[in-house]
């Protein structure tokens, strides 16, 4: 009986939405986007172009699920910003200035900040690149 509990358990865990949080970076005239990031668990990806530098718009979307249970009730959907060699500064309030990081901290999110263009590595998966002995294609004869 307590084998197909366990099956029951573990398909319903399967079935519930990824809770993500998800941010777009774009220019001040919102039409060139700059940046953008998702959370998965405890981790902030996020990925920013690194030849841009001036004033941002940065605006975040919460899943259905998200915003059903408040996970971040003090979070905004639009933030100014500075985006500056591929840092970006958050402006939550009118004088004040924190990095993603930092800004991300109060969410209890870590950053992994990833330049924009570079493929993301996830857990589990390997890296593309030059094959291993295992990869290597075999000699035809």
């Amino acid at each position: 009986m307590i084998r197909p509990a366990l099956l029951i358990l573990a398909l319903s865990a399967l079935a519930t939405p990824a809770q993500a949080l998800k941010m777009s970076v774009w220019d001040r005239e919102l039409q060139t986007k700059l940046g953008d990031g998702e959370s998965t668990g405890g981790m902030f990806t996020a990925q920013l172009v690194e030849d841009y530098q001036g004033p941002v718009v940065i605006l975040f979307a919460l899943s259905d699920d998200e915003k059903a249970k408040g996970t971040y009730p003090t979070l905004k959907t639009r933030y100014d910003g500075v985006l500056e060699g591929g840092q970006l500064s958050v402006q939550p309030g009118a004088n004040a200035a924190m990095t993603l990081a930092k800004f991300l901290t109060l969410y209890r999110l870590k950053l992994n900040l990833q330049p924009a263009g570079e493929s993301l590595s996830l857990p589990g998966l390997k890296t593309s690149g030059t094959p291993t002995p295992t990869q290597a294609p075999a000699r035809q004869k």
